[in-house]
């Protein structure tokens, strides 16, 4: 099955870019990735760009609304992802697990819904 892990953290909790903490976190990310190849369960994964670059649409009417930035007011702001193919939700919360971030902030795991083709 697969499972989407999500990542969020507080705005300004991560390393400062160029730092040697950013540095060791970086390597955190490396040797998860490296574990995540080794067992062949990641399918995807990015980092996305700061919230300050979203755009947000909404359809009313046929009409399509934007507006700048995420939508939703919230602490916490989705920093990038992992998609995990694995037997089952422990092993899935066990790769999210290594994800750097969960030190500092959360991991969102979903399980993702399979539509059949017909």
């Amino acid at each position: 099955m697969k499972y989407l892990a999500l990542i969020y953290s507080p705005a300004g909790a991560s390393p400062a870019y160029g730092s040697p903490a950013f540095a060791s976190h970086m390597a955190a990310y490396q040797a998860a990735n490296a574990v995540y190849a080794r067992d062949g369960v990641m399918t995807a994964g990015e980092a996305l760009q700061p919230t300050s670059t979203a755009t947000t649409i909404r359809v009313r009417g046929g009409k399509t609304e934007t507006m700048d930035g995420p939508f939703a007011e919230t602490k916490e702001q989705l920093g990038g992802f992992y998609v995990f193919d694995c037997a089952n939700l422990d092993d899935a919360i066990r790769y999210a697990a290594m994800i750097p971030t969960a030190a500092f902030g959360s991991i969102e795991i979903r399980p993702i819904l399979e539509l059949r083709k017909s």
